[in-house]
């Protein structure tokens, strides 16, 4: 009877080995096997949360067939603890390790919300996106000037989320005292910051997190600039007319300030450099103004003779030099079209048309300008 009853057990014991080993191996195809999601979803990940809770909620999306299957396997690759805070894309037929992987791996946010605080030349906006899940693209839900009027709900509800990442774009040719204004609006960051000198900040991109101080952007983008030109001027073109790196950045804010268009700003850049190396004056508009306003705004309306022939540092039309300092914070792509301009003998440019986007005729001798600029003059009375 014994030996019947320990035959017996053993066989159960064979049996629920075997069934144990069926059901781990089920569960692990399971975790491993392609999801029943059929369109990308959002799923967010609140600071504090835990596996369980997370489970449940991709549950509720339908991300997961089987929430214990999918803490099981959490649990068995050592990431149930791991939780990165956030909010994170999970793409069509994501399997449960694949999107464990996707919210234990840390790093920014692939989805949710962002607030891009945008400083230009004539403006400052503040622009509310939220991914969309099925595109992937960024769909505006709100844009306004933050110096006109109240922030719109959508703005006061998302500075709440977890998910939301904020971001500062600066524009090409903004100057330094816009950008400090600029940061002054933005309330969700903190302290008096000093006005940097005047091309010494990146135009390009930033994120930061509320609470950040307004002087450590500042300093992150003048670490940018700095490294910008340091390259650049280490790899500039032979016999350049600009003794230190300074003067190539004087040169790269006029370049940035007379045109936006990347095909043109060699050519340009070749112009003021012909124009100095045979002593002529850059006769630039941008310098003019500059030297009226001091880069605080815009100037709002035309140029006057007489603050053409005024003697002034700025005055390119007078002084037969570069002027004192940049007159706005140029990008890469001037700094490095000042540095390596094309080869060319123009000294002469105009706009092609009342649109800047479609850029300038250029001219080496002056009665070919004189002709581009009667072509110009003639669209203007066209349009009066």
């Amino acid at each position: 009877m014994w030996r019947s009853l320990a035959s017996n057990a053993l066989t159960f014991l064979v049996v629920a080995v075997f069934v144990l080993a069926g059901v781990m191996l089920w569960a692990q195809n399971e975790y491993a096997a392609k999801g029943p999601l059929t369109q990308a979803i959002c799923v967010e990940v609140p600071r504090g949360t835990t596996m369980y809770k997370v489970s449940k909620t991709l549950e509720a999306q339908g991300a997961v067939s089987n929430g214990s299957i999918f803490r099981l396997g959490a649990d068995y690759t050592n990431k149930s603890q791991a939780l990165k805070a956030g909010s994170y894309l999970v793409a069509p037929g994501a399997s449960m390790s694949e999107i464990t992987d996707v919210i234990t791996r840390g790093g920014a946010s692939t989805c949710g919300t962002e607030v891009v605080f945008r400083i230009g030349v004539t403006r400052t906006s503040v622009q509310v996106r939220e991914i969309n899940p099925a595109s992937g693209r960024y769909e505006e839900k709100a844009s306004f000037n933050p110096a006109e009027g109240e922030a719109p709900e959508v703005y006061k509800a998302v500075l709440d989320r977890s998910d939301t990442r904020y971001r500062i774009a600066l524009a090409e040719g903004v100057t330094s005292w816009q950008i400090t204004n600029a940061l002054k609006s933005i309330d969700i960051l903190e302290g008096e910051p000093e006005q940097p000198a005047e091309g010494a900040l990146a135009p390009d991109s930033y994120e930061f997190v509320p609470g950040d101080s307004r002087e450590s952007i500042l300093t992150r983008m003048k670490e940018a600039q700095e490294l910008i030109l340091a390259r650049a001027w280490e790899n500039r073109a032979d016999g350049l007319p600009y003794a230190t790196p300074e003067e190539a950045l004087i040169m790269a804010s006029i370049v940035e300030k007379e045109t936006g268009g990347d095909g043109e700003r060699g050519l340009v850049a070749s112009v003021f450099v012909n124009r100095l190396d045979k002593g002529m004056r850059l006769q630039t508009d941008p310098t003019v103004i500059y030297g009226i306003t001091k880069g605080e705004g815009t100037l709002g309306r035309g140029l006057r003779q007489s603050e053409l022939r005024k003697a002034t540092p700025f005055n390119t039309y007078v002084i037969p030099a570069l002027p004192p300092t940049p007159i706005a914070n140029p990008g890469r792509a001037s700094i490095e079209a000042a540095l390596n301009p094309e080869s060319t003998d123009f000294i002469f440019f105009v706009a092609k048309t009342l649109d800047p986007r479609d850029g300038h005729n250029f001219a080496v001798t002056l009665d070919e300008h004189n002709r581009n600029v009667a072509a110009y003059r003639a669209l203007e009375r066209a349009n009066q």
